[in-house]
């Protein structure tokens, strides 16, 4: 599965005060419109597809615009893996497909102190965020147990390889392809940490692009 990077950044960890992580400080979350209907809520590990604005709270600026600016397409990113700002992490769970939503990130859970670009260092962002779609994530755990045959929360060689096939089959690929077994080797060299020629739910991270 092809995931399409974004470009947000993951601001700098809070300061430690005597050997503990500071709280995280709050994101104001304004629901400005929910579906009626609503068959699924987003949660960390599913893949989101997203339009979005953003400004700063100072003057009300608007610095980015996926509508009009780039190629004017909403974004994909996958939730709750540091791939964008930790203010979108924590303000988009349980989130429905057509729900839009204004958040407020303090500068703590956007761009710190270093700022980025258009935006000053401090700055609290105010986003305006509308969910298009929510599709599983690669590494979600609703893939795992679809990957998991016997449903022993482990991964064995043989499950990823089928798995592997299947994906090569969908995209029109030889489902015998010989490159299977190297890749199968690839990956439990990567996630099998134990080294007990098993995955676990815990070792199933978010690293590995063949699965």
């Amino acid at each position: 599965m092809i995931i399409i990077p974004v470009f947000w950044l993951l601001p700098s960890l809070f300061a430690l005060t005597d050997g503990r992580k500071l709280p995280d400080p709050e994101v104001k979350i304004e629901v400005l419109h929910k579906p009626m209907v609503c068959l699924r809520k987003s949660k960390y590990g599913d893949m989101l597809l997203v339009h979005h604005e953003g400004f700063l709270e100072s003057n009300g600026t608007m610095f980015y615009s996926s509508r009009t600016q780039g190629d004017k397409n909403p974004v994909w990113f996958t939730l709750g893996i540091k791939e964008v700002l930790r203010g979108w992490d924590k303000g988009l769970q349980n989130m429905c497909a057509g729900e839009r939503r204004k958040i407020t990130v303090p500068s703590s859970l956007g761009y710190g102190k270093e700022g980025k670009g258009k935006i000053p260092p401090g700055s609290t962002l105010v986003f305006d965020i509308e969910l298009v779609e929510i599709r599983n994530g690669p590494r979600s755990h609703d893939s795992f147990r679809e990957m998991d045959l016997n449903d022993d929360w482990k991964l064995s060689r043989d499950e990823v390889k089928e798995y592997l096939k299947k994906e090569f089959q969908k995209h029109g690929y030889s489902p015998n392809d010989t490159s299977h077994e190297a890749m199968v080797d690839d990956i439990f060299l990567n996630e099998d940490e134990d080294k007990d020629g098993f995955i676990s739910s815990r070792e199933f991270t978010y690293q590995h692009d063949e699965l």
